[in-house]
């Protein structure tokens, strides 16, 4: 078939901004219990409310509880695992007013927990259920004169009043009982750490009312992240550690902690949020377990013989759940939408439970990400994946290359993922290059890139990103003239230092990005309130290095033109932020836009906001760099346009 040559930016492509949240939902959290799976679903066509979902043993598929219910804990604002499953019982935090509640299938949801003293201010997350079905045990996050976290247990029958089980640190997370009930562990950690950074893992000794009648530190060293612990079938505790510079499994013993599978890749991710979870125990004393290697995702069952890799065809595979016999997950491909399956350990059988979306894009428009290792400072080198554009039905001009769209992650402690992302395919099938950057920091290659970050957030992260654009258009696969970057959170930090410090990019996109380090340090939630310490350095007596590294700071040097989006109920990143650099440019005369979203938090969830962020960015970028886009899209005014 002939191709149209037309200018990069401007193809036609079938990724419309509707099909980005048209039939999309974002899947997360599965579960298994009395033989029926359960997930949440994000959904934006319902103003991005959770829903939790049900499929039966004789497949029947049904959301748990009606439209005025949404699961969803607000505890460190970034939520996670908020449902627990007994039998025919659920238990799950409910969004607007995040009181625990019971459900029976088929019943109404009845209040657990009572009123809290003002609205929203007591938050329960990551609720594990005692084996008897007794006893809920969940994190409590109240939010009172100052934010309090303790783990707190309260009878499912509703009987009596919550009671700690365990208090006195920053921070907790990941209750896990033993088989017999006699034993809890979880983990702690305490500011300025984030739980990447030090945790301690406890075991408590439990009476027949759930209380904790003695308690050992199982580990708890500086500079060691224990995550994820669990009981297997034999009763002993295994957990997560990076104490070999990977997030590696252990099992606790009367002396040290055994190492069960040693290996140069990752058996965790950072806990941005609860719940998170890379292996399960199978009822045979083995474990299956998903590792992120080189090379991709790997899916295995562990046992005393080794590790036995389980063959499948999805190149993501995470979130593990288990009926104890077969791995239940989410996974992803760069071809083919998320997914929650089940998948027999055996025989490799798959049944596909739930899928994000159905793929109504033909192939020969969609864009396959090509992992790159690229030079960077200091003799370093860095990691990204590269999607080129792809459109069946068009090439650019001859001899021109395409405009590049730097991707910057948010965390900064995360990684982009290769999964099939319309969000990336949007901006591919239309012609622009995207290289989505794992800047020094991310996850996925170690601790030591994981800390290549500390005390230079806003230098690594900014320097790969600009050397990976550099890269590409230097190997011909990016026009130099036409650098973009865009990012969210702390991926909008990095951008705007580069649209602030360097006179690389062309134009860029910051979502509810970060002008000033400093009143993040003074103005943001209980759960990052600290990280800045590691990043950046103490505050406020690193002040003089804060101002030099916010770009809020230097604005005699802004002179790229940006686009900024915020969501108004944004308690991470306050819409103060973006506020303060849209004036900024204003006064400047620098040519820029400000979007901003009542009812959005800290990213976009409603759909007639995420079509609009869309849009209004390619309008941006359009006028920029002087091409029309192709379709009805909605145009963005631009403040001192005329600087353009």
């Amino acid at each position: 078939m002939s191709t149209n040559r037309s200018t990069f930016g401007s193809w036609t492509s079938p990724v419309t901004s509707k099909l980005l949240v048209g039939d999309v939902v974002g899947l997360s959290f599965p579960l298994v219990e009395a033989g029926a799976y359960y997930w949440i679903e994000s959904r934006p066509t319902e103003a991005g409310r959770n829903v939790l979902v049900r499929r039966s043993a004789d497949g029947v598929t049904a959301d748990v509880f009606g439209s005025e219910f949404a699961a969803r804990t607000l505890a460190h604002e970034y939520g996670g695992l908020c449902y627990a499953v007994y039998g025919s019982t659920v238990y799950f935090s409910n969004y607007s007013d995040q009181r625990l509640y019971r459900i029976e299938i088929g019943g109404e949801p009845v209040a657990l927990t009572a009123e809290p003293p003002s609205s929203r201010s007591w938050r329960y997350a990551d609720p594990v259920v005692s084996p008897d079905g007794k006893f809920l045990v969940c994190v409590r996050e109240r939010h009172e004169s100052e934010v309090t976290n303790d783990i707190m247990v309260i009878a499912t029958d509703g009987t009596g009043e919550p009671a700690v089980v365990a208090e006195g640190h920053d921070f907790f997370s990941s209750p896990s009982f033993s088989l017999d009930a006699r034993r809890l562990a979880y983990v702690a950690w305490d500011h300025p750490n984030m739980p990447w950074d030090t945790t301690v893992l406890y075991e408590a000794e439990l009476d027949a009312h759930c209380q904790a009648t003695s308690r050992r530190v199982v580990v708890g060293n500086l500079n060691e992240s224990v995550i994820q612990p669990r009981y297997d079938a034999t009763g002993s505790l295994v957990f997560v550690s990076d104490r070999s510079d990977w997030w590696n499994l252990y099992r606790d013993t009367p002396t040290e902690p055994v190492a069960l599978y040693p290996l140069d890749s990752e058996f965790g991710r950072p806990a941005w949020v609860f719940g998170l979870t890379n292996y399960a125990p199978l009822v045979d004393g083995s474990f299956v377990a998903t590792w992120q290697a080189s090379d991709g995702s790997h899916l295995g069952v562990l046992n005393s013989a080794g590790m036995r890799e389980v063959a499948t065809d999805w190149s993501i595979v995470g979130s593990v759940a288990t009926d104890g016999v077969a791995f239940v997950g989410l996974v992803a491909s760069p071809d083919k939408p998320g997914a929650v399956v089940r998948v027999d350990l055996s025989s490799g059988a798959e049944t596909v439970l739930a899928t994000s979306f159905v793929n109504t894009v033909d192939p020969a428009y969609l864009s396959v990400p090509q992992p790159i290792e690229f030079a960077t400072d200091n003799g370093l080198t860095a990691h990204a994946l590269y999607y080129a554009p792809t459109n069946r039905d068009f090439d650019g001009p001859q001899g021109e290359a395409p405009p590049l769209i730097v991707a910057s992650h948010g965390g900064p402690t995360a990684s982009c993922s290769a999964a099939m992302n319309y969000s990336i395919q949007y901006w591919t099938s239309r012609g622009f290059a995207v290289v989505d950057v794992n800047y020094g920091g991310s996850t996925g290659y170690g601790r030591s890139y994981r800390e290549r970050l500390k005390g230079a957030w806003g230098v690594v992260d900014l320097d790969d990103c600009v050397n990976a654009a550099l890269y590409l258009a230097g190997s011909g696969r990016a026009n130099p003239e036409a650098l973009l970057i865009h990012g969210g959170s702390a991926g909008g930090y990095t951008t705007l230092c580069a649209l602030t410090f360097r006179d690389v990019f062309a134009a860029g996109a910051s979502y509810f990005g970060v002008g000033d380090l400093g009143a993040l340090a003074e103005d943001t939630h209980k759960f990052e309130s600290r990280y800045l310490d590691g990043l950046i350095g103490p505050w406020p007596e690193a002040r003089a290095r804060y101002e030099k590294l916010s770009p809020i700071f230097h604005t005699e040097l802004l002179r790229t033109p940006m686009i900024l989006f915020q969501g108004l109920e944004d308690a991470v990143v306050p819409p103060a932020q973006a506020e303060a650099m849209a004036q900024a440019l204003r006064d400047k005369g620098v040519p820029f836009a400000y979007v901003a979203y009542e009812g959005e938090q800290h990213g976009f969830r409603q759909a007639k906001n995420i079509i609009r962020t869309a849009e209004a960015e390619l309008s941006f970028y359009a006028q920029v760099l002087g091409f029309t886009p192709a379709g009805d899209n909605e145009a963005i005014e631009i403040e001192n346009a005329g600087a353009v």
